[in-house]
């Protein structure tokens, strides 16, 4: 926390598209609430993807944010076309900001929603699950996108949340996952959760497959509080949380590190609305709130969230919440900035004031290394390029057998077609080829002889993966079918 006195510093992007006007908007209101903020600028988005540098970024922006441990970024364009990488994705892991806290609360009746009782956090893990973006084309086919979950990434953001729920007076946390299907990765998200939220006997948790817990956000949010789920999972569901609350425009969010945080709106660039004074600048201003509140400058943060409030209670609307007859001022990004300017200390009369004042930053424990399990292998999946049938291919594999691993089964997109297979399964080129040994150790050595024999054999095989017990327990999916 900051002493009262010292300007806290923190790194700008002015981004792409919009991003200038509002962030020049947001910065004006959070100057003249008093903020306390020495400013460094980089330059980031689509000018730095145009001079060579593909995600986005230069090297000597890096030093100002390490300098700073504070990013607060406008959004930005990617260029059209490969060669291209998520400058998003690309800060977030490097600088581990493994939580992204998206708030999203309903204005009703100021803007227009059919949920008017809405206020909900999701918490999203923010660093592994699919975006990882280890990808593959593997065959004529078939491509293959790595799902990566870790329990240390698990632990990390599930603590967050519970520790989050807990500083801000929320009563609830939920958990969202996919775990009757993906019974490793996001079973272990799911254990995680309730290991964790034992600790937590003050707080209601819960646990819904995602995809039925996606339809009761979007009917009834009402009953959620605050959600933790894995990356994909929240990045979809943060934005669909924000439309159905009123506008994607009003949602900011906060990335969250050990060492660095970035705060920024969810929306894109919009450039087709670049230089006309019509953005809207909440969704940034909002995460300059929520800026404020991480560098301890609580009570400013206060003050510039509930003259937002008494701004749109007032009708003073810009184009994406302009409401016929309800509102009573249509105006532009900058003007905008004015009106919210023009209520600072004033706290809103039908909507709930913001109190941000007691708030204390959150203490979290680091992550406890588990002491490594008793690791076992007991045989390999040979990953194999094949245009024939499943009978031929077994036929082809049966003749590698030497020494303990022998042919178990073929699957297909994870469906057993071999032994027993159906004659109404579709197949792809691509199989899973398990061979064990009886559910005994096999040594490395006879992995890399079977990869040796199916190789000197004209077996097309891509790629192998072991099969490993961990403390007796599997660490491998079997074949649907199986």
């Amino acid at each position: 926390m900051n002493d009262l006195n010292t300007s806290a510093p923190i790194t700008v992007a002015h981004g792409d598209g919009i991003g200038p006007e509002i962030m020049r908007a947001s910065l004006a209101i959070l100057d003249a609430a008093g903020a306390r903020l020495a400013i460094e600028n980089i330059e980031i988005g689509e000018a730095v993807y145009r001079r060579g540098f593909s995600s986005g970024i230069e090297p000597s922006a890096w030093d100002s944010l390490r300098r700073t441990r504070t990013f607060y970024k406008a959004p930005i364009t990617t260029p059209q076309g490969g060669g291209f990488k998520s400058l998003n994705v690309t800060i977030r892991k490097t600088l581990g900001l493994y939580a992204n806290v998206r708030p999203v609360a309903a204005y009703a009746p100021f803007v227009a929603t059919r949920h008017p009782k809405m206020d909900l956090v999701i918490v999203r893990e923010n660093e592994e699950d699919l975006y990882a973006g280890i990808e593959h084309r593997q065959t004529d086919e078939v491509f293959q996108c790595l799902k990566l979950i870790t329990r240390p990434g698990c632990e990390r953001i599930v603590r967050y949340a519970f520790e989050y729920a807990r500083a801000n007076g929320r009563r609830k946390v939920s958990c969202f996952t996919k775990d009757n299907i993906m019974k490793l990765t996001d079973g272990l998200f799911h254990k995680v959760f309730d290991e964790i939220g034992a600790e937590y006997s003050d707080l209601e948790q819960e646990h819904r497959i995602v995809d039925i817990g996606a339809a009761q956000l979007a009917d009834t949010p009402e009953v959620f509080d605050v959600l933790v789920m894995p990356n994909l999972y929240g990045d979809i569901l943060s934005d669909v949380a924000a439309q159905i609350a009123g506008s994607v425009g009003l949602a900011g969010s906060a990335n969250i590190g050990d060492r660095v945080s970035m705060f920024e709106a969810i929306h894109g660039s919009a450039p087709l609305l670049a230089g006309q004074d019509r953005a809207n600048p909440s969704g940034l201003l909002l995460a300059g709130v929520m800026m404020l509140n991480h560098l301890g400058q609580s009570s400013v943060a206060e003050r510039v969230h509930n003259a937002w409030l008494a701004t749109l209670e007032a009708g003073i609307h810009t184009d994406d919440v302009w409401q016929d007859g309800s509102s009573h001022a249509r105006v532009g990004t900058g003007d905008f900035a004015q009106a919210v300017i023009a209520r600072l200390g004033q706290v809103p009369q039908s909507l709930p004031a913001v109190r941000y004042s007691a708030n204390q930053p959150l203490e979290l424990p680091a992550v406890t290394r588990r002491p490594p399990a008793r690791k076992a292998t007991v045989g390999v999946d040979l990953f194999v390029q094949w245009n024939g049938g499943p009978d031929d291919l077994a036929g082809r594999l049966k003749t590698l057998e030497d020494g303990p691993l022998a042919l178990k089964m073929i699957t297909n997109r994870g469906v057993k077609v071999w032994p027993d297979g159906m004659p109404e399964t579709f197949c792809t080129d691509h199989w899973r080829c398990r061979f064990m040994n009886g559910g005994g150790p096999v040594a490395l050595t006879d992995i890399v002889a079977l990869s040796s024999r199916a190789a000197l054999a004209g077996i097309d095989f891509i790629k192998t993966e072991h099969l490993c017990t961990f403390d007796g327990e599997p660490g491998f999916s079997l074949g649907q079918g199986q």
